[in-house]
């Protein structure tokens, strides 16, 4: 128990340093247009640090406010899930060793299952949002605006039924 606490120090120390020298990412748009140099809106490493610290600040940071209450509910959810697994799995331990039968044997095993099932439900939900944050930065300055296009000249068709 002592590796994983750390681990998760030693990962939270190398996602805040990394977090701390936001750069931006510098990428020429076309070969035509070679004086133009396009830089980014937000840090996607910015939004990751974020995110690693409190899991849905990196959405918010991203401008996309309507994703931190999901992850803020279902990381609670999964939580909530994992401390009453926790709860029963030692409720259940100390039957069994009191009275050794075998019901109270299957269920203690049943719940300390599902305790580590969440585990590593909460784990991997906080994996995707650091995954969410870091894609949502990138596509923060990506545009579908038809007006965008309209430089160029298009074929459009349409069929009707």
């Amino acid at each position: 128990m002592r590796f994983l606490n750390k681990a998760w120090f030693f990962l939270l120390i190398f996602i805040l340093t990394i977090a701390a020298y936001p750069q931006a990412s510098k990428d020429t748009t076309s070969a035509s247009s070679k004086d133009t140099v396009f830089i980014m809106k937000k840090s996607p490493w910015t939004a990751v640090g974020l995110s690693a610290i409190c899991p849905g600040l990196g959405q918010i940071y991203n401008g996309s406010y309507w994703k931190a209450p999901i992850v803020w509910g279902v990381t609670g959810w999964f939580l909530y899930n994992y401390i009453q697994c926790n709860k029963d799995y030692t409720h259940y331990r100390d039957l069994y060793i009191a009275k050794g039968t075998t019901d109270y044997k299957r269920l203690r095993d049943d719940y300390h299952d599902q305790r580590d099932l969440f585990a590593i439900y909460m784990g991997l939900t906080y994996v995707l949002t650091l995954v969410d944050s870091y894609v949502d930065a990138h596509l923060f300055d990506f545009t579908v605006d038809e007006k965008f296009y309209r430089s160029t000249y298009q074929i459009n068709m349409r069929i009707g039924f």
